[in-house]
Order: C-alpha cells, then structure tokens, then sequence
C-alpha cells in the first residue's frame, strides 16, 4: 500500500481521489437509466418483462414474477442448517437494536386550551432493493427489512434479479422471509426502481425504496426522488483505521482487506502516528493479498484507493478521519473511548481491537446500511426514523387564540399576505 506522510496537500490529494467514486460522477450512463424510467413508466409489466429478458437472460411473466412460497421453501432446503440459525440469530441482534430507536407520539397541552404535538406514522408501502449480481447480500436484506418492521411498516415489497433459470440466491430468499417481506418481485436494475417508484400491473407503486445496488441503480433511486423517497444513493464500501503505535498490524491489514475485497472502487485507509506500524501493516497487507481468493479485486481497490497515511500526532489524524467522513471507521488505540468523543463524521464507529467491521455487518445489531463517500458529515446510517413521518398537531382554543391573533395579523401583514390575516382576524369580528 502507498505509505505518505499526512500533511495538506496529501490529505487534499486523497480527499479528492475519493469523490471521484461518488455516484454523481457518472453522468453518463444517466441517459439510459432515464430511457430505463420512462420505458417502464409507459409500457409497465411489459418494459420489466424485455429488460429482465435483455440483461438476466429469463423470460419473466405475469406467472412466475412473484416468488412463491414454493421456492421459499426450497432455498430453505438448498440451504446449510447452521447458516440460517445464525441468519435468524442476526436477525434477533438487528430487531432488539432498532427497536431501542422507536418514539412515540407526543402532546403538550396547556391550561390556556393550546395544544401542540407531533404524531408519528409509520410509512405505508415499502420497497427493498437486493442486489444479485457479482454477489448476494442476505445480510442487507435484514439489515433494509427489519427496521421497516420495527417502525410499524405495514407492506414491505422486495425486488431482486434472477439467474437465467429463474431463481434468486437462496440466502436472499430464506433472509426476507426471517425478516418478514409481503412479497418478492424477480426484477433487478433500473427497471426495478422504476417499477416500485411508479407502479406496473404486477408491481404496487411503494412510498420509499431502500437498498444498495450498482452504478444504474444507484443513478435511478436518485431518479425517481420525490416520486417516492429514498434511503440514500450509496457510492462503494470503504473503511478508515485510526491507529497508534500499540496497534496489531496484522488486525489492521485484515480489516482493511475485509473492505477492499467488496470492488474495485472500495477505499481502505490507515491513518496512524507510528512509521514502523505503517510499514508493519503495509507488508502484511501483502501477505494476505497473496493468500486470499478475490486477490484481484483487492489488489485493484489498493492501488487506486488505498492509503497510508503517517500522521505527526494523535489530533492531526483524527482531523483528517473527521474531514474524510468514512463509512466505516475503526478506532485502534490505547484508549479508543477517549478518541471516540472526538470523532464528529462516521457512518459506524468500532471501538478495540476485537470490534473489527465485519462485526456491524452481519451481527451485532447497528444497522450496516452507512454514509459514503464524505456524506457521514450530514447523513445518519438506515434506521427506524427512516420508515417513519412526522405530522405536527396544532389546536388552540378561542381564549388561547384571542390572547395572540394581533400578533398573528400583523406578522401576515408585514409580508403581504393579507388572505392570512384575515383568516385570524375574521374570528375575532
């Protein structure tokens, strides 16, 4: 990996190697995704039927574009037993986290008869995206599903692509029935969010579509934004170590390796404030490459975003971990808990040495859905408020409005609006 000493320029430098990753950057492909949109939006099932045909190689129909509980039955089957224990233990470790996130409604009701509040609905209609690609991702269907569930969503509805016979990756299916989809569409890409966004004659038009995906889906939930919400628009995995000279180098290298390997465009950072450590991690970085199955991929993903980058002190690199805004950051020092307070920008935060980040993904119960590419400076990871909206309540009775209503009416008048001042003054005539 590049060992470079951390100053302004370098940081700058890396800064700006990152954003480049950003969904945003590949305007080109924007085109197709938008044809993608309409064609669905005008032609519904049929547009989904050719582009499934076109590029999964299965010619889908009004018959077998649902999954049925036939073949939920058989990915059971297809299934290793202690896989989906630990599949259903996940799940347990995800519903018990989210559900210390819910709120309830609230009223605040005063002796002159105001009464002011804020209501809490959970959202209708629900759309997961799952990938199916290069890989599959059981764990993120939990990890979308269960806080939907947890926040009272009444009708949670999956999309996720097929293989040219038909089928969907086991672990995907045996996942969303412990997590509790309605039902599940074999339909991937951009077609997918066409359809949750805006509805076909098989598909339900849902109020939010959540999920990760490739570059086109990506470009499409960004899209179909204020059709319907969305999650976020998710750019590649990455992960910041943050590590003194008492840190394993071994753990740190297998942990930055735990993210490259998910594609080329993932970004894996160690900033510490020991030269030797760097080294250290660097040669064993190597190691592992050598002796690990998807070598190419990470190899790929160091050599365009893998840093290492040697800090003068502590403060400097925690300044630099604040203005990249990783994804994932681990805290490897002496005293982690005394680093964390300090930490203002990151989707997830490992404290120690023995909470590496494949802990959050698939089983201690935070939800792994995060913040990339420098978002974690304003975004939050996925979590229950994410399903849920908020409706103001307002009451006031005659006396409480009659102590106030000039106040109103002159404020209404200030900005031309005198409709609304008449609207208040008409109560009191």
């Amino acid at each position: 990996m590049k060992i470079i000493e951390l100053n302004a320029q370098t940081k700058q430098g890396v800064l700006d190697d990152l954003i480049q990753r950003s969904p945003n950057n590949y305007g080109e492909y924007e085109s197709v995704v938008a044809d993608i949109i309409e064609d669905v939006k005008q032609r519904r099932n049929q547009a989904v039927f050719d582009y499934t045909l076109k590029f999964d190689k299965f010619q889908l129909t009004l018959e077998n574009i649902k999954v049925t509980k036939e073949e939920i039955e058989e990915a059971y089957n297809l299934l290793d037993e202690k896989l989906i224990e630990v599949i259903k233990k996940s799940a347990a470790n995800i519903t018990s986290y989210h559900q210390k996130q819910l709120r309830n409604s609230w009223f605040d009701a005063r002796p002159d008869g105001t009464i002011l509040g804020m209501k809490i609905t959970a959202i209708e209609k629900v759309g997961v995206y799952v990938p199916g690609g290069k890989a599959a991702y059981p764990s993120s269907v939990l990890m979308n599903v269960i806080p939907a569930k947890v926040a009272g969503v009444e009708q949670i509805i999956m999309c996720t692509p097929c293989n040219a016979e038909g089928k969907v990756n086991p672990g995907t299916l045996v996942a969303a029935d412990i997590a509790g989809v309605n039902q599940i569409y074999k339909v991937g890409g951009a077609q997918a969010i066409a359809a949750m966004a805006f509805g076909t004659e098989s598909i339900p038009k849902v109020d939010k579509i959540t999920g990760p995906g490739n570059i086109f889906v990506a470009l499409a939930k960004k899209a179909v934004y204020g059709h319907v919400s969305i999650d976020s628009i998710a750019g590649p995995s990455e992960i910041l170590v943050l590590a003194d000279e008492k840190a394993n180098p071994r753990y740190i290298a297998a942990d930055l390796l735990s993210q490259a390997e998910h594609d080329e465009l993932a970004s894996a950072i160690l900033i510490t404030t020991s030269k030797e450590l760097a080294n250290q991690v660097s040669e064993q970085v190597d190691v592992f490459v050598s002796q690990l199955p998807r070598q190419e991929i990470m190899q790929k993903s160091l050599d365009n975003y893998g840093y290492i980058l040697v800090a003068s002190n502590m403060e400097e690199a925690i300044l630099a971990a604040n203005e990249i805004a990783s994804e994932h950051l681990e805290i490897l020092t002496q005293n982690p808990f005394d680093i964390m307070p300090k930490i203002k920008n990151a989707g997830a935060i490992f404290l120690g040495e023995y909470s590496s980040e494949p802990l959050g993904d698939y089983f201690a119960g935070p939800n792994h859905i995060l913040p990339t590419n420098g978002t974690a400076s304003f975004f939050s990871p996925l979590n229950v408020d994410d399903f849920i909206k908020k409706s103001s309540i307002i009451s006031y009775s005659r006396e409480a409005l009659e102590l106030v209503h000039k106040d109103i009416e002159l404020f209404a008048e200030s900005e031309g609006l005198t409709a609304h001042a008449n609207s208040i003054k008409v109560r009191f005539e």
